[in-house]
């Protein structure tokens, strides 16, 4: 386990944190109330995001956004009043989210993230970014990855949203299982000896380590090699529509916009296509149904990727239970909405 001073929960803490303690027990958070996270972007994923780590009860939050509030920001992110359009995201969002719980300590900061040095990422435990570049997205990603910190990615688009974590090379964890009983050595009941048994009264904790790839190696797959090949069917869509929205925001600063549909449906096809022609891939891969889809955050959306998002910082930072490896995706148009996973290490 990471080492890491040992925080004192006090009485009024452990009374705001029963649930939680009794769920995933005492140790684990302590460890989640001594860490401190970095929120980038405070968008409607952003604002989900917030509400759940300062709910669980982590040390420290900062959220840090460049952004104004706009009235279109104002449908999706629930932390910021009406009022406050013109103002600074992170600065407007920052007296609701305290106001979640007192025990947790808010910041706000209205930077832009990629003005921000590499020293400032490093005094965290977990760095969560949503609406950011690809290219800051990379450089966060193995500045962190050299220091042993959490990183984690998310954004929402329409009715798509993904989320992607990197733990390290060595994430260690524990798993609750049940304690299984081994049949007397002595037994006399028959001539086969007695098959172990699953106590249901009775768990026992398991130590384990997964291992994550950066999203620098995530994101460049040579698809044109023998072992991507065989793994592109069980690959989601998802993941090369994200590519594609991602160049989509690199080119043009921004995403999707609703008030220029027409312009951007058509850039979109473009960027498929160029995107899929450089992977070696047809464009058959995305068909145009994709574009009708991907416009503003949704509110239900943000809502469930965010829930994931969250829970997946809480495990990671509690270090109880097996994470994600590496990517979620999630898909509102099917159904209650589908669930996909790859992770290409």
């Amino acid at each position: 386990m990471i080492e890491k001073e040992d925080p004192v929960i006090s009485e009024e803490e452990a009374a705001q944190y029963d649930r939680q303690i009794r769920l995933w027990g005492l140790d684990a958070q302590k460890r989640l109330r001594g860490s401190r996270v970095l929120l980038a972007g405070l968008g409607g994923l952003g604002a989900e995001l917030a509400k759940n780590l300062i709910l669980a009860g982590v040390k420290g939050l900062t959220l840090l956004d460049h952004e104004q509030v706009s009235e279109e920001s104002c449908r999706a992110q629930f932390l910021v009043p009406v009022s406050a359009q013109g103002q600074n995201r992170a600065q407007a969002s920052l007296e609701r989210a305290q106001n979640l719980n007192p025990m947790v300590e808010v910041h706000a900061d209205p930077d832009r993230a990629e003005d921000k040095p590499d020293d400032f990422f490093l005094q965290f435990d977990a760095v969560c970014l949503t609406g950011c570049s690809r290219d800051l997205m990379v450089r966060v990603d193995q500045l962190c990855s050299q220091h042993s910190i959490k990183v984690f990615c998310g954004d929402v688009y329409g009715y798509y949203g993904y989320m992607f974590c990197n733990l390290g090379r060595e994430h260690h964890y524990v798993e609750e299982k049940l304690k299984v009983v081994k049949p007397s050595s002595d037994s006399s009941d028959g001539p086969e000896p007695k098959k172990a048994k699953v106590d249901p009264n009775e768990t026992t904790m398991v130590k384990k380590t997964s291992s994550f790839c950066n999203l620098k190696e995530a994101l460049e797959v040579d698809w044109t090699s023998e072992k991507a090949k065989a793994s592109l069917k069980r690959t989601p869509v998802d993941y090369f529509l994200l590519h594609v929205l991602l160049k989509f925001r690199t080119d043009k600063g921004r995403d999707p916009d609703p008030k220029s549909y027409a312009d951007d449906s058509q850039l979109l096809k473009q960027i498929r296509d160029d995107v899929l022609e450089a992977m070696g891939l047809s464009r058959d891969l995305l068909n145009d149904d994709f574009i009708s889809y991907c416009f503003s955050e949704m509110s239900p959306v943000c809502a469930v990727v965010g829930g994931v998002l969250g829970q997946e910082v809480v495990k990671a930072l509690s270090q109880r239970d097996a994470p994600h490896r590496n990517f979620f995706f999630f898909d509102g148009r099917k159904g209650n909405g589908m669930v996909d996973y790859f992770g290409p290490n």
